[in-house]
């Protein structure tokens, strides 16, 4: 796990806008299937719009303690 974290930390510390973009990219695509999908539990629980949300701060936060 720790060899794992390593790995994963010295990544991400190349691409800081990796993880904000991906967070865009989610809102985006819950935005878009808003307009494609009829009503139904993805789309009344915007789950892409919320799992993004918190994709972008995560990586706004891990990029700025990089």
């Amino acid at each position: 796990m720790s060899k794992l974290l390593d790995k994963l930390s010295e990544f991400l510390a190349h691409r800081k806008g990796l993880l904000p973009l991906l967070g865009i990219l989610l809102i985006l695509i819950n935005l878009v299937l808003q307009f494609i999908l009829p009503p139904g539990w993805l789309i009344n629980s915007n789950l892409f719009l919320h799992v993004g949300l918190v994709i972008a701060i995560f990586g706004l936060m891990l990029a700025w303690a990089l």
